[in-house]
């Protein structure tokens, strides 16, 4: 797979190129060492970067939480905008040319005076989306219900956990994914001890009732510690004026087995159907999926 990165630091800050394959980060880096930085990833079709200005919200948000220097939008869409007519040739899909574009903020060094990256750096990187991650849209995923372990918490009141910030400490999240997928899932749905619905281990989630001609799409309700999601919310954008009511939760279990569908959203593997919870068959229509996917590509 071959990516093509910009660098924009303190030398740079409009952004340069750099070589994928040379060095650039020091081994005292605390976005490596420590995972003190922040980060989004997003989709780009026919190298134009979907939700753009929702992911610069969102990382200016996480950037602020961890005391980061404040990205610069204008500066960044710029260099997105060079990213992505530069990029190497991304995944030909059903929807067109396909690539995934991540900005990564760091720290930086601790030792600025001798290391490579003198204070806080941002990358830019665009890479092919895997076909992995494409077939997971159509053939959907396994999932299985995993608590939390504690209950979302005010961030104000206590912001130093960094509650609902995109952080790059994401090894509880891949620990997630490797113990479900060593039992025969693909993935996980956070529930409390109370056992309300959260959010996937990397997505949003997106549940459907449908009866007597009324169409409604859930989504847990927004609550302290969730990561809002930017495509669960270009969905309930364009169901809305499709004609859906929409629904915040609270969402439980039974909710999601008693559905008409059950959806994981994330930037770039958009929606997948929820084809088992637990081992048990959910309802599963394609239609409605292929409609939801629609609803997406609608939207810029």
């Amino acid at each position: 797979m071959s990516s093509t990165v910009i660098l924009l630091n303190e030398q740079n800050p409009q952004g340069v190129f750099v070589d994928p394959s040379v060095p650039l980060i020091s081994v005292d880096d605390q976005g490596f060492t420590r995972g003190d930085g922040v980060f989004e990833t997003m989709l780009s079709v026919n190298r134009r970067v979907r939700k753009l200005g929702m992911h610069l919200s969102r990382l200016e948000s996480s950037a602020r939480m961890l005391d980061l220097p404040d990205p610069e939008p204008e500066i960044l869409r710029s260099a997105v905008e060079r990213l992505m007519r530069e990029a190497t040739a991304g995944a030909e899909t059903a929807l067109g040319e396909e690539h995934i574009v991540k900005i990564i903020i760091s720290r930086g060094p601790t030792q600025a005076v001798t290391s490579m990256q003198p204070g806080p750096y941002t990358l830019l990187i665009a890479s092919p989306v895997p076909a992995s991650i494409v077939k997971r849209r159509t053939e959907g995923v396994k999932a299985m219900l995993l608590p939390r372990g504690h209950e979302p918490m005010d961030n104000s009141a206590y912001p130093w956990l960094l509650a609902g910030a995109k952080t790059l400490s994401y090894a509880v999240n891949m620990a997630v994914l490797r113990y479900v997928q060593e039992r025969g899932a693909d993935d996980a749905i956070f529930i409390t001890d109370e056992r309300r619905v959260l959010e996937g281990a990397t997505s949003s989630v997106l549940v459907a009732k449908i009866e007597d001609g009324k169409k409604v799409l859930y989504t847990p309700e927004p609550s302290h510690g969730i990561l809002p999601g930017t495509t669960q919310g270009a969905v309930f954008e364009a169901a809305r004026q499709a004609g859906w009511e929409l629904g915040f939760g609270p969402l439980y279990p039974q909710d999601l087995f008693e559905s008409d569908g059950v959806w994981l959203a994330s930037s770039v593997r958009l929606i997948a159907p929820v084809t088992h919870l637990n081992g048990t068959a959910l309802a599963h229509d394609p239609e409605l999926t292929a409609t939801l996917l629609n609803y997406l590509a609608q939207q810029s």
